[in-house]
């Protein structure tokens, strides 16, 4: 199997959109999934190219990773424009005849849905090292926790404050701590009005 496409970026030009992405051996490809347009890297095929051939590429890549990749449709051609780039402002590209183009599109496919396949491998993996990480009882506590009240007597108490909870002496005033009431505590009595 051909070394996987990518890294993938769609092109607009007009109303109409395109994919463009680069193959490992220095080509660059740009597809509206019934046409296929090809240029070589490598070779320096752009119009004024000016940097070494394994510059190109790289510049080519920065471009279209910044949005900064511009393309235009002749009969039978296509150039992809690079306004950015001083020394390599454009590259050529060439409409493959329609059995190459199926045969790249079919390759183009099958490695995007091996790439696919190989992301949701990792994802499950990751997922399921989360999951064994935790327990489920833990994660039912503590999100259940979130939305009950706090039970604890002591944490209610000195919640707001670094200090220990200080126990209560008994006589002690509720409304004034630290003093003891001077008479011994009696109820209410009603009949003495």
């Amino acid at each position: 199997m051909a070394e996987p496409a990518g890294p993938f970026h769609v092109l607009r030009a007009g109303p109409d959109r395109f994919l463009c992405y680069c193959r490992p051996g220095g080509a660059v490809y740009v597809t509206d999934a019934m046409e296929v347009w090809a240029g070589d890297l490598g070779g320096c095929p752009a119009f004024g190219c000016r940097c070494p051939p394994e510059e190109h590429g790289a510049m080519l890549r920065a471009a279209l990773g910044r949005g900064a990749a511009e393309l235009s449709l002749g009969p039978g051609s296509a150039t992809l424009r690079m306004p950015d780039e001083p020394r390599c402002p454009a590259v050529a590209l060439a409409q493959l005849p329609a059995v190459e183009a199926r045969s790249q599109l079919q390759a183009l496919v099958f490695g995007m849905a091996g790439c696919i396949e190989t992301l949701e491998r990792r994802l499950e993996a990751a997922v399921e090292t989360l999951a064994s990480s935790c327990s489920p009882q833990k994660n039912t506590a503590q999100s259940q926790q979130l939305f009950l009240p706090d039970r604890s007597p002591r944490k209610n108490r000195a919640a707001g404050s670094a200090l220990p909870a200080k126990r209560k002496v008994p006589g002690e005033s509720l409304i004034n701590p630290g003093f003891k009431s001077k008479k011994a505590p009696s109820g209410v009595n009603f009949e003495d009005s």
